[in-house]
Order: structure tokens, then sequence, then C-alpha cells
């Protein structure tokens, strides 16, 4: 969705590219740009034009004024308030500010509805993650009694999680929620999370079940779980829930599955009840609070650094990344640093939705390899480092030759493979250690950020775009860098009247 959108966005700027007022007719082409983008992403054709038209309301005639540093006065470019335009009618497209979930009760609960194959299950378990890392104590009620293995997917997921789950074998639904309310109360669990059950359509009986469910155990919080995979069929399904239900609001799940994703951002506009939740992935950490600032801006291509950010503190060992970070500044950084963070990275998500999520990479995805953004490259990464030695771990300066040749044989890697690895380690670590020694010296720290571009960046394994895995390259190694700084000026020019008597040799 996010790849359909952005391209759509990016498109409508370039057809603004060189306007220096924005009239009804220039806007034409971006607001076509705009249009078709989302259409391809499957959102529905009235909020469609609803946004398009808000939007064109609110340009139409522009000339916007900004007052720069020094005093001086200059125009915005045409494109720069169109997509700031684009960004606040987004943003109040998706919202609301702040879409918390209300677990306060006696206990509190929170009733997951929706179509079967929508991920309530999945994302019952996930939230249940999420409430256990806020200090409650969750317990699940397996009200899915008409799907096979529905309950025993449930009992899996407590296991993991070391939660409780509620089940009666051949007991009513209804009566199956309440009993489970009645023993939170008695075993001291603050919220029950209802896994109700769901059909391959809507049916009356169906509904019926869910109503008499809700007023029976009276939610705080009534979510309807939407596949953000299903088409424009999620925005009828989420009407008729709501007609029925009343939910509060509603989660997109499998965001990362399909470009045509957009169906569900249209269930915003329909229903007036706000998107809580974001599911992507089947990994129990993989569900974020949503925030539309957030999606906005992936949406435009700025990225998303606060989604980012907190996503980060809540995967990463704070206090273990402070002493990675001591340790690679003072040169002592290890291949156990390495994998700690490579693994950390990978709990976030994948390599192609962690660059999306950084300023200004969104127009760039489309110009890296596709295999380079193959989150396999991290498996051979590791899959090398873990048929190392633990000295070799610890103490990576022990490497030689034999050693690369018995870690290649063991990982089904190539020794040109692990060499470069184990270059591009070497490298980083003697330029954080380089790092280390410059803090508080500006002159030093420019001359080390132009070595740093000049040799492409990185970390081992992590290529040559600055800090990121699996990219590939990883600039020259050392060694290739040593000898072409003792070449004198006469054997450069050499070199190159070489290549050009080989250019024409090839030419002729």
């Amino acid at each position: 969705m996010f790849e359909t959108l952005g391209k759509g966005f990016r498109n409508a700027q370039m057809a603004l590219k060189g306007q220096t007022r924005l009239t009804a007719d220039n806007l034409q082409p971006a607001l076509r740009e705009v249009r078709r983008s989302l259409l391809q992403a499957d959102v529905q054709l009235d909020v469609v034009k609803g946004f398009l038209q808000r939007v064109e309301d609110k340009l139409v005639g522009d000339v916007v004024q900004l007052r720069a540093k020094k005093g001086a006065e200059r125009n915005l470019e045409p494109k720069d308030w169109f997509i700031k335009a684009c960004y606040d009618e987004l943003v109040d497209l998706l919202g609301p500010d702040n879409p918390e979930l209300h677990v306060e009760g006696d206990p509190a609960v929170v009733m997951m509805v929706g179509l079967q194959g929508a991920g309530k299950t999945t994302t019952t378990g996930k939230l249940a993650k999420r409430l256990i890392e806020q200090g409650h104590k969750p317990l699940l009620v397996a009200a899915d009694i008409y799907r096979p293995a529905a309950v025993d997917q449930l009992m899996v997921l407590g296991r993991r999680l070391d939660v409780p789950v509620f089940s009666i074998k051949g007991m009513d639904p209804v009566t199956l929620a309440e009993q489970g309310v009645a023993q939170a109360k008695r075993v001291g669990r603050d919220v029950v999370v209802l896994d109700t059950a769901g059909r391959l359509a809507i049916d009356n009986a169906l509904m019926d079940e869910l109503v008499r469910m809700k007023d029976s155990v009276r939610p705080q919080e009534v979510l309807f779980v939407a596949d953000a995979m299903i088409g424009q069929d999620a925005v009828a399904t989420a009407k008729e829930f709501d007609r029925r239900l009343d939910f509060t609001g509603f989660v997109l799940t499998k965001m990362d599955g399909d470009a045509r994703g957009g169906a569900a951002l249209s269930i915003k506009a329909v229903t007036g009840k706000p998107v809580k939740m974001l599911g992507q992935g089947e990994d129990l950490d993989r569900l974020e609070m949503f925030r539309p600032e957030g999606l906005a801006q992936r949406i435009l291509g700025f990225g998303d650094v606060v989604g980012l950010v907190q996503d980060f503190e809540r995967h990463a060992d704070l206090d273990q990344v402070e002493k990675s970070a001591e340790r690679m500044l003072e040169g002592r950084f290890t291949y156990d640093d390495f994998v700690s963070q490579m693994k950390t990275l990978r709990r976030m998500g994948s390599l192609k939705d962690l660059l999306s999520r950084m300023p200004g990479m969104g127009g760039l995805l489309d110009q890296i390899p596709a295999e380079a953004l193959d989150d396999r490259e991290m498996d051979r990464t590791l899959a090398i480092i873990s048929s190392m030695t633990k000295q070799e771990r610890r103490d990576p300066d022990v490497m030689n030759a034999s050693r690369i040749a018995r870690i290649a044989q063991g990982a089904g890697r190539t020794v040109t493979e692990v060499g470069e690895l184990h270059d591009r380690f070497l490298q980083a670590r003697q330029m954080m250690q380089q790092l280390g020694g410059m803090m508080g010296n500006p002159g030093q720290m420019a001359a080390m950020q132009q070595q740093m571009a000049n040799m492409g960046g990185g970390m081992p394994g992590m290529g040559g775009f600055p800090g990121m895995p699996g990219l590939g390259g990883g600039g020259p190694k050392p060694s290739a860098l040593q000898d072409r700084k003792k070449l004198s000026a006469a054997e450069k020019l050499k070199r190159k009247q070489a290549r050009k008597n080989r250019k024409k040799g090839r030419k002729k």
C-alpha cells in the first residue's frame, strides 16, 4: 500500500514542478496522479472524491509566504504546499490523534470481532503481549467454538505468553464469555480479551450471538479486526458490524501483505470510528498503536521517525545497547554485539519496512535492487557468524586464513564472502574507534565523515548503505584502499593510460 500511494504522491509533485501558482487547471494533473494511486490501493471512490475535493478547495489560488531567518520573504514551491495540504487531509482522514485503548475496569473487557480469516486470534495474542508490557494481567477467552483448531491456536499463544486461556468445551459462546469474566475476577486478572467467532460472510446468527455477548459482558472496547487485503468488502463489512455492534475502533491487519490495502483506510471515513492499532506479520510483537501522523508521513514518503524510535525502545534492551555503544567507540565491538543488533532489527520488522520509515527513503526504495532488500541476506550473515567459535566471536582479531576457510565451509558460503564480511567488520570497528577518539573535535569529525563517505559506510553485512543490513557491497576493502594510497602520481597516470588503451582495444 505504501509503495502504491507513495509513488502516486511523488508523481503528483513532479506534475507541479515549475509551477509558480496553484490554479484549478495546473492542479488537475497532480490530482489525477493522486486519484489513480488511491484507487489502485483500493480506497473507496466516494472517499477519494471527498479527499481530492478538500485538497483542491484548500489550494486553488494560494501563494504561501514564509519568512526566512534573515527576515526575507519567499514563496514556498506549489508542490510543497500541495504535499502539505495532502498531509493535513490524510491526518484528518485517518485520525483521531490519540486513539487509546480503554482498559479500566474490574476487570476491563475487550471484545475482538470480525470475519473469519481477518486475524482475530493472532491479534488477540498480540494485544495480550502489549497489555503485559503495559503492566496489565490479561486473561484470554476462547469464545470461537466453531472454527476448527481456533481454541488450540489461542492455547498455544497463551503458553508462549504465559497468559491463562479460559475455555470450556461445548459451552455456548455467550455463557463462555460471562464465565470468563467471572474467572478473571476470581484469579485477579485485570483485562479480559474475548476472541469471538467469525464467518466467511456476515450472517444473522453470527451477529445475533455477538450482540448478545456484548449486552451480557458490557465490554469497554469492541474492536473490529479488518483484513487490509480484502478490498472493498472491508468497507461493507465494517458498516454492518458497526450498525449492529457500534464498535469502538478497528485494527488493520496484514498491512505488510499487499499493495492494495487502501480499502481499510476507507473504514474511518465510512464509520467515523478510529483506527486503534496496526498489525504486520505473525510475530506477537508486530502490533503497534496507530498514529495518523506516522501513517500519513509514510504514505507521502517522509518516513516515521517517532514510530521507529518507539518501536526500537520496545524491542531493544536499552542497557545492552548503551554498553554495546561504549564498546564500539572504544574499539572493543565484537561479533556477539553485532548479532545482538541484527536480532533487534529483525524484531522491528523487515528491512524494507524499516527503510520506508526513515526520512527521505520513500523515493529511493524503488532504486534499490530487490535482492538488496532480501531479509535472507541477514540469515546468511548470521549463518557465517554462527559458524565461528566463541573465541572468534568475542575476539575478531584472532581470525586468519585457515579460520576463514573453516567458517566458510561450516556456513556453506565461499571463502571470499566470509573474508569480505570480516574485512567490513574490522573496517567499521576501526571507524567507530576513531569516532570515539574524535568526540568534541569538529575538525576531526568532519574528516571522519568524509572518510566514511569515500569508503561507502556501513557495518559488515550491511553493505554500502550506511548502517543497514543486507544491502551487499560495502565499499572497497581496507587493503585496496591502502594500495591506492601508496601509488605515486606517475603510477596513477600510467594506470589511467593503460585503462584507455584497453578501452580502445575493445572498440577495435
